[in-house]
């Protein structure tokens, strides 16, 4: 088997490859024709309508590889739905490992759905390593069920044969309650039913096959073209050992029944209902040994279908039989009720966009999903991914807390899920040699049982998400929880800037690992992350007059002229690269000292531009307009081939998304700041259809590859929010409407924003075109803990928009309209 370290790959693939020698260019332009059969990059002319998610979903080739994580909110183990059906149990790691789950290494399972082919029979079982998509171009056609409040995912099998099969799943934990051990038994109900017959020409009955065996596909290299970390299948290890057993059914009236499969030791391996007039067999593969053949038939009659109950871990028998015996209906009955939102705070988001709502529906419990109870602590946390990164690197994982999840309103769950820092902080040493034999009583870190890869910038994260979580709900009882801790970590960053043994620029955080790169360098992300969270702390301090606000925002104001200073001394001695008007712009590295091992997309991702959303540059800097036209129009973008490309090349900007990992696309922030209106639509709606699968909604840390994760999710949310409600832009006000999508204008669906979390008090806002279109109906409220000095209402550039009416007070257009 590939060696599957993260590391490792990205260090055998040509991830050193530096950003090189530039030479004068010329900016891509959109071509105006292309030969059928390519596929080019697509800029938005002006010209082009504003987008909305139908136009943006045709920017894309679809998302290849996709899987998406089935499961219970804080169960230590996740189902895997891959885009073909296939169901991945496996209890265990696959790329990074953490202590909770090494006793459970090897023990897992996989379903694969395999359908006759066209001149009968099935094909062979994979006999070499190969990616999965070889079979089937890697794609599928999944969905949510979307009348179901419990995530119950569908994957659709169109036969040629003339019927449509609806292969669906959810996660049931036995009694339908939160999780205890966080090990208990789960389930997997997996349900195929005929949903369409096709009237003209089908067969009577339909037989297809599931192969059961280990757990063989799984996420590996080789970063070459598009094939990032594709699902490959390692056939070696696909083999169950001691085989399984399926009793001798006889069923001469064709009635349902139930048909247990078991281990080598008698336990339940997998359980199957039969369809009514149904069949069922089973035999070994005649090719590989240890891995079976069921073959499943049913009457090709609408309605006609199949339940197999699938466990996590063998069960004992009779354990599994009487959930089987609970019945799908009784167990989703439960799941629903486990999943109904019932929190007060969460926030209602319902646009015109169905598309755009699903997302906010189904992304916090897609998030709850990647998360555990750990069972040797009792503490929740989340997890930075499922079936690759189900370990936690905090930097990215802190997104989902301050960007995506409080501005959602799920303000208990965050809460439930960072009780960890706490127990941690100051137990461990940051991860830079200068660090070494001090102590550190105010370091908040990753703990080590769920560490991936330690970053210098998770600090900095961390302290992110506790005062952001604070300004947002002003909860006072969390407040005088967390203080000293806040407090202690605002020293901590005092204490390190003030560390002069190393050869990075004094007064900022010294070098450290600031990526998963294996070395040290003093990465822009480390100041970035380290400020915002230093930053937030001070405001909230501020808020709360605390004694030491005024010493910590003095330091904050040197940390910023310091790091301004470092910027511009960057810029002087950096590689140049020539615009269309023949001027030179510098191409900064991603650190200020220390060489990195992947500039060639670090430099978007974790680099210079990620000093606009700190805070500690302004976006209207040329040095930073200039760095994102870079990579909007240069050089790399004539290298950029969007069919073919992985994220260790070169990267651009695609429909204003980082081509290497999306999360990081901060020039959202620099379009939001500048209120370039087209640039920030443009991003909003590339990261909602580009960053995320189209059909399930997870994640991919770069497309086509690595998914069961969240990383996409804050960027998307806090840009949707801030473009109708924006608490961030200054100080002291709140700005309504400034960037709001013209879609979301109607006349026929009222838009709503409903209990919103800002940081002056959770707002409601709902707006509707009246007939003509003429006029914009507005409704505002907000439930002030601390009320904004000015609330402002901008015009939407919508055609024919004369009047905006606000609470039923009617203002002209193309005015400031201040409430």
């Amino acid at each position: 088997m590939r060696d599957p370290s993260r590391r490792r790959m990205l260090l055998i693939t040509g991830g050193t490859v530096a950003g090189g020698a530039l030479a004068a260019v010329t900016p891509l332009t959109a071509q105006p024709s292309a030969h059928a059969d390519t596929f080019v990059p697509t800029p938005l002319a002006a010209s082009d309508p504003e987008p909305n998610i139908e136009r943006a979903k045709r920017w894309w080739l679809p998302q290849r590889n996709v899987w998406t994580p089935i499961g219970w909110k804080g169960h230590l183990f996740r189902f895997n739905c891959v885009y073909n059906g296939a169901l991945i149990c496996d209890p265990s790691w696959v790329i990074a490992a953490k202590p909770n789950t090494e006793p459970y290494r090897g023990k897992n399972f996989q379903t694969t759905v395999v359908m006759p082919l066209r001149g009968g029979g099935f094909r062979d079982f994979p006999a070499t390593a190969r990616e999965v998509w070889d079979d089937d171009l890697g794609y599928g056609r999944q969905g949510w069920v979307e009348e179901s409040d419990a995530p119950v995912l569908w994957t659709e099998h169109r036969r040629h044969e003339g019927l449509v099969i609806r292969q669906s799943v959810f996660a049931h934990v036995p009694g339908g309650g939160p999780v205890q051990s966080a090990v208990e038994p789960i389930y997997a109900w997996t349900r195929f039913e005929v949903v369409h017959v096709d009237p003209l020409n089908a067969p009577k009955d339909f037989t297809f096959q599931l192969w059961l065996s280990g757990s063989y596909m799984k996420p590996s290299g080789p970063y070459q073209d598009e094939n990032g970390v594709p699902l490959t299948v390692f056939p070696e290890t696909a083999p169950i050992a001691g085989g399984l057993t399926m009793q001798r059914v006889y069923n001469p009236t064709g009635k349902p029944i139930t048909v247990p499969i078991t281990d080598s030791a008698g336990n339940a391996r997998l359980l199957v209902a039969t369809a009514d007039k149904g069949t069922i067999a089973m035999t070994e593969n005649p090719k590989v040994k240890g891995v079976y053949d069921l073959r499943l038939g049913l009457p090709v009659t609408t309605g006609a279908h199949i339940d197999v109950l699938i466990p996590m871990l063998p069960q004992p028998l009779a354990d599994a039989k009487a959930e089987m015996a609970l019945g799908r209906e009784a167990a989703l009955a439960e799941c629903q009720a486990f999943w109904k939102e019932t929190a007060t705070t969460v926030a209602t988001i319902d646009t015109p966009e169905n598309y755009v709502n699903q997302v906010v529906r189904r992304g916090p419990q897609l998030a709850q999903v990647v998360a555990e109870k750990s069972p040797d602590t009792g503490m929740f946390t989340f997890l930075s991914g499922s079936y690759a990164y189900d370990v936690l690197w905090s930097t990215p994982t802190s997104m989902v807390s301050h960007m995506f999840l409080d501005r959602l309103g799920h303000h208990d769950v965050v809460e439930k899920h960072i009780e960890i820092y706490k127990v941690t902080q100051g137990k461990r040493t940051p991860p830079g040699a200068v660090f070494a034999g001090g102590s550190y009583p105010g370091y908040l870190s990753t703990p080590k049982t769920l560490q991936a890869i330690d970053w210098m910038s998770d600090h900095g994260a961390i302290l992110e998400i506790l005062s952001v979580h604070a300004l947002l709900t002003d909860r006072q009882d969390f407040i005088a929880k967390w203080l000293d801790v806040i407090v202690k970590a605002c020293d901590f960053v005092v204490q390190a800037c003030a560390l002069t043994g190393h050869n990075g620029v004094k007064g900022l955080m010294p070098p450290g690992h600031s990526t998963d790169e294996g070395v040290e360098t003093q990465g822009f992300i480390s100041q970035c992350f380290t400020y915002k969270g230093f930053a937030s702390a001070v405001e909230l301090l501020q808020r709360l007059k605390h004694p030491r606000a005024a010493e910590f925002a003095e330091f904050a104001d040197t940390f910023r002229a310091t790091f301004v200073q470092a910027v511009r001394d960057l810029a002087d001695r950096s590689q140049k690269w020539t615009d269309a008007q023949g001027k030179q712009w510098p191409v900064f590295r991603p650190q200020f000292a220390g060489e990195g091992v992947w500039d060639a997309f670090t430099m978007l991702d974790t680099g210079a531009l990620m000093s606009v959303w700190a805070g500690l540059m302004p976006a209207s800097d040329p040095l930073m307009k200039s760095f994102v036209e870079f990579f909007r129009v240069g050089p790399n973008q004539r290298l950029f081939d969007p069919a073919h490309h992985n994220a260790l090349y070169r990267a651009v900007l695609d429909h204003e998304q980082s081509s290497s990992e999306p999360c990081y696309s901060w020039n959202m922030f620099h379009s939001w700041r500048l209120g370039d209106r087209a640039h920030f639509i443009e991003g909003l709606y590339g990261l909602l259809t580009g960053g995320l699968s189209q059909d399930t909604y997870i994640s991919s840390e770069h497309r086509n590859a690595i998914y069961g994760n969240l990383f996409s999710h804050p960027i998307i949310t806090w840009s949707l929010v801030h473009a109708v409600i924006d608490d961030s832009l200054v100080a002291d006000q709140l700005r309504l409407l400034r960037l709001c999508p013209l879609e979301w204008l109607s006349s026929e669906k009222e838009t709503r924003f409903e209990k919103v979390p800002t940081k002056f008090g959770p707002v409601t806002l709902r707006m509707k075109l009246d007939q003509r279109r003429d006029t914009l109906k507005v409704d505002f409220q907000g439930d002030w803990h601390h009320k904004p000095k000015r609330v402002v209402v901008d015009t939407p550039p919508l055609p024919d928009l004369k009047w905006i009416t606000v609470n039923g007070k009617k203002y002209r257009t193309g005015r400031e309209v201040v409430l």
